[in-house]
C-alpha cells in the first residue's frame, strides 16, 4: 500500500496499529524507567538524604561506605559522599537536558527550512555545518568554553553553538526525502502556506530520527559537563557535580576507590538509560 496522505503519518495503515498493539516495547519501558529513578533521586534529594553537599567535617574525612550517618562514606573533606552525588545528578541532569534543548530546536528548525528551501540558503548553512563538524566535539567544546570562561552559561553557550549541526544535518536529509512523499506533494497541490505544510505535515514525521539522536546527545553532554568539570571548567565549586567527584576522588583510587567510582558509575547508569531510550524509540517508530 502507497503512504497514506495524511499528515503524521507516513508508515502502512495496518502496520501501524498490529505494531502499536503486538508487544511491549521491554527496551523503551526499561530505559524510561532507570532515567525516571535516577532523576527522582536527583530531584528528591532533600528527602533521600539530610547530610549538606558542601558541608565539610575533616574529622569525618574518607569514611567508608556504610559508616554511621554516611551510606556511602565520606570524601577528603569529610563531604556525605550520597549526598554530593544525588545533589550533584540533579546539577549534571538539569544542565545536561536544557542544554541540548537550544541546539535541538534550533537545528531542527534551520534544517527544515534548508531542506524545503534548497538552493543558496542550503548551501551556506551546509557549509557553516561542514565547518563545524570538521573539528572534533569534545575539543571544540572545551575550546569555546576556555575562551568564555569556566561556568554553566558558558557550558550552554558552547554547546548550543556546536551541537545544533547534527539536528540540522539529520532533519534536512529527512526532509529531503519526505517533500517527495504524496501527503506532502497533496499538501502544496492544496494551496496550503509553507508554514502549515512544514510544521503541520512535514515536522511530525522527520523529527523522529532528531528526538531519538538527542537521547545520546544528552549523553555526550554529560559527559562534556563531567569532562569540563574534571578540567576545572566546568560547575564552579563549591556546587557539587560528578565531574568534580572524580576529579577530587581520583589521587584516592587505590584506598578510598568509592570516592571517584560511584559517581563514574552514575554516569555510566545515565548513559545505559538514555541509550536504552534511544533503542525503544528506534523501534517503536519502525526505524530499523
Amino acid at each position: 500500500m502507497t503512504a497514506i496522505a495524511f499528515p503524521g503519518r507516513t508508515t502502512d495503515a495496518a502496520a501501524t496499529p498490529r505494531r502499536r498493539r503486538g508487544s511491549v516495547n521491554v527496551t523503551l519501558i526499561a530505559g524510561l524507567t532507570l532515567f525516571l529513578l535516577i532523576a527522582l533521586a536527583a530531584i528528591c534529594a532533600p528527602l533521600l538524604t539530610s547530610a549538606d553537599p558542601i558541608a565539610q567535617d575533616l574529622l569525618q574525612a574518607r569514611l567508608p561506605p556504610g559508616s554511621p550517618g554516611h551510606l556511602l562514606g565520606t570524601d577528603q573533606l569529610g563531604r556525605d559522599v550520597l549526598s554530593r552525588l544525588l545533589y550533584g545528578g540533579r546539577t549534571d541532569l538539569q544542565v545536561g537536558v536544557l542544554a541540548v534543548l537550544t541546539p535541538f530546536v534550533a537545528g531542527t528548525v534551520l534544517g527544515l527550512l534548508t531542506g524545503w528551501i534548497g538552493g543558496w540558503f542550503d548551501l551556506v548553512v551546509m557549509r557553516v555545518v561542514d565547518v563545524v563538524v570538521a573539528f572534533p566535539f569534545f575539543v571544540l567544546v572545551i575550546a569555546l568554553v576556555f575562551a568564555l570562561g569556566a561556568g554553566t552559561g558558558s557550558i550552554y553557550v558552547a554547546i548550543s553553538m556546536v551541537g545544533w549541526v547534527a539536528y540540522c544535518r539529520i532533519v534536512r536529509g529527512e526532509v529531503l526525502r519526505a517533500k517527495e512523499q504524496e501527503y506532502a506533494l497533496a499538501a502544496q497541490a492544496s494551496g496550503l502556506p509553507t508554514w502549515r505544510i512544514l510544521f503541520r505535515h512535514l515536522l511530525p514525521n522527520v523529527v523522529v530520527q532528531a528526538v531519538v539522536y538527542s537521547m545520546s546527545d544528552i549523553v555526550l553532554t554529560i559527559l562534556a559537563i563531567v569532562t569540563l568539570s574534571y578540567l576545572g571548567l566546568g560547575v564552579p565549586p563549591p556546587t557539587p557535580d560528578w565531574g568534580s567527584m572524580i576529579q577530587d576522588g581520583q589521587q584516592f583510587l587505590l584506598t578510598q576507590w568509592y570516592i571517584a567510582t560511584i559517581p563514574g558509575l552514575a554516569v555510566v547508569l545515565v548513559g545505559l538509560a538514555l541509550a536504552l531510550v534511544a533503542d525503544g524509540l528506534v523501534e517503536r517508530f519502525g526505524q530499523r
